[in-house]
C-alpha cells in the first residue's frame, strides 16, 4: 500500500491533508476533534493582538442546487485572549505529537512585536510558523494581511525581522489578491523564508439581498468586501499554483496548497501542479471532520493504481505540462463523436453548439426522439457538446490530426500559412 506520510520542511505528519487556517483550528476542542478524525495536521488560526469580531460573518453561493459552491467570511484574525491560545496549542502538541502543529501569525508591522510572537509561540513547541500575509479584510485597513503581501518590498522586510528570530520553519502565506503571485513569491524566498502557503481567500461580494437591498454577509444594514473560498476558487488556486511552482526561485521551497481542496481528487491535482501537501477548510465546514477519511483512501488507491510509492514520486509531475499558448501544436486536432447507443437525446449538445459555438450537430427529426450526429468537416474540436452532455463517455473526441509534425503558432506565421478563409 502507498505510503502517504508527509514531510513539510522537517514537519512530519501521518498524511499530507491539513486544515488550513481558520474558524476550524481557532481552539483545542476543535483541534483535537479534527486530530481524533485523522487530520495530519493543523495550521492555527492566525494569532495576533487581539480583535473584535462581527455578527454575521459568514455568506455562501449556491449553484446547481448545490449549496456553498464558494463561501464568503469577514471574521478577523483570533478574537481569543494570545495567552490562551498558546496555552492550548501547547497542550494538543503534547496529546497528539505526531500532527503538524502549525501557527499562523500576524503581528503587528515593527520588528519587535513580530520577535515578541515569534518567541511566545516557539515556547509552546509548535513545529512551525506561517505568516498570514492575505487576510484581504478588516486587517489591511490596519496595514496587514494583504497589504503586506501586495508589497513585495514590505512583505520582503518582514520576512526578514521573522528570519533574524524564528528557530523553526517559516511559511509564508500568499494573497491572491493580486496580478501575480510571483513578485512577493520571490521577495519572501529571496528573504529567507522556508516555504510558501497560497491561495489565501479572494476578495468578493457573494451577492446582494433583494429584500434588504444589503448585500451578505448583513451587519446592521451594511456589509464590506470579504473573502472568497471553496470548490469555486480552485481553478484560480491552481493558476496562482502553477506560476509559483514554475519560476525559479519561487519553486526552490515547498509550497502548501490551498484553495478549494474538496477531495482526494483536489489534492492529487494540487500536489501534481507542485504542491508537497494541501489546506483544506471550507469543506470541513460543510461536511465535518471525517471527510479526511474519504481523503486518505482515496488518495492511496490512486497512488496504489498507478504505482505511486510515495507522494514524492507524483508531486510536480504535471507542472511541465503546462506551457505558453504560442508553443501548443497547431497540427493536433480532434473531433467530436456521439456513441448513438448511449445518448439519451436530450439535444444538450445541440443546443450548446447551434447557438453559441460553431454548428458542427446535425439534428433530424425523428419520433419518438431525435438523432444528433457531428458534422465533422466543420467540428473544430471545442469539446463544448461533450462538457455540456449529462452521460458519461457519450460524447467523446477523436484525434484527427492535420498533419503529423508539430507545428506551433511561431512557426505558422514564420512559414505564412493560410488562416481561416471562413
Amino acid at each position: 500500500m502507498a505510503d502517504i506520510s508527509s514531510d513539510f520542511l522537517g514537519i512530519k505528519s501521518p498524511n499530507p491533508f491539513w486544515l488550513a487556517s481558520a474558524p476550524p483550528t481557532d481552539k483545542k476542542i476543535n483541534v483535537l476533534r479534527a486530530f481524533e478524525a485523522g487530520w495530519g495536521g493543523v495550521v492555527w488560526k492566525t494569532l495576533g493582538s487581539q480583535v473584535k469580531n462581527v455578527s454575521s460573518r459568514y455568506s455562501a453561493v449556491n449553484y446547481g442546487g448545490q449549496k456553498v459552491m464558494g463561501f464568503n467570511n469577514i471574521e478577523l484574525i483570533s478574537d481569543r485572549p494570545l495567552h490562551i491560545n498558546l496555552r492550548e496549542i501547547e497542550e494538543c502538541i503534547k496529546l497528539f505529537p505526531d500532527r503538524a502543529m502549525v501557527i499562523s501569525l500576524m503581528a503587528d508591522n515593527d520588528r519587535d512585536s513580530w520577535h515578541e510572537l515569534i518567541r511566545k509561540v516557539e515556547d509552546t513547541g509548535a513545529h512551525g510558523v506561517e505568516l498570514n500575509f492575505g487576510c484581504p479584510h478588516g486587517m489591511t485597513e490596519r496595514g496587514m494581511g494583504a497589504a503586506v503581501g501586495q508589497d513585495p518590498e514590505i512583505a520582503k522586510m518582514v520576512v526578514e525581522w521573522v528570519m533574524e528570530k524564528a528557530t523553526i520553519p517559516v511559511i509564508t502565506k500568499l494573497t491572491p489578491n493580486v496580478h501575480s503571485v510571483v513578485p512577493t513569491g520571490k521577495a519572501v524566498v529571496q528573504a529567507g523564508t522556508n516555504g510558501l502557503s497560497l491561495i489565501n481567500t479572494i476578495q468578493s461580494v457573494t451577492g446582494v439581498d433583494l429584500d434588504t437591498l444589503v448585500p451578505n454577509p448583513y451587519v446592521a444594514g451594511k456589509s464590506v468586501f470579504g473573502g472568497y473560498c471553496g470548490p469555486a476558487v480552485k481553478p484560480i488556486a491552481l493558476k496562482f499554483l502553477t506560476t509559483i511552482a514554475q519560476n525559479e526561485v519561487t519553486n526552490k521551497v515547498p509550497i502548501s496548497g490551498i484553495g478549494g481542496v474538496s477531495t482526494w481528487k483536489d489534492a492529487v491535482e494540487f500536489m501534481l501542479l507542485g504542491a508537497s501537501n494541501v489546506q483544506v477548510c471550507t469543506a470541513a465546514m460543510k461536511h465535518g471532520f471525517r471527510i479526511v477519511e474519504d481523503m486518505c483512501e482515496g488518495m492511496i488507491n490512486w497512488m496504489d493504481d498507478r504505482g505511486f510509492k510515495k507522494l514524492d514520486d507524483f508531486i510536480g509531475k504535471s507542472v511541465n505540462n503546462i506551457t505558453h499558448w504560442e508553443d501548443l501544436d497547431i497540427n493536433y486536432h480532434h473531433i467530436a463523436h456521439i456513441n448513438q447507443d448511449k445518448c439519451v437525446h436530450c439535444g444538450l449538445c445541440y443546443i450548446a453548439c447551434e447557438d453559441t459555438s460553431h454548428q458542427s450537430i446535425n439534428l433530424e427529426y425523428g419520433k419518438p426522439y431525435n438523432t444528433y450526429t457531428i458534422k465533422e468537416e466543420e467540428c473544430v474540436g471545442c469539446n463544448l457538446c461533450q462538457l455540456m452532455c449529462p452521460v458519461t463517455d457519450c460524447i467523446t473526441m477523436e484525434e484527427h490530426r492535420v498533419a503529423p509534425e508539430y507545428l506551433n503558432w511561431k512557426q505558422f506565421q514564420e512559414k505564412g500559412l493560410p488562416l481561416n478563409d471562413h
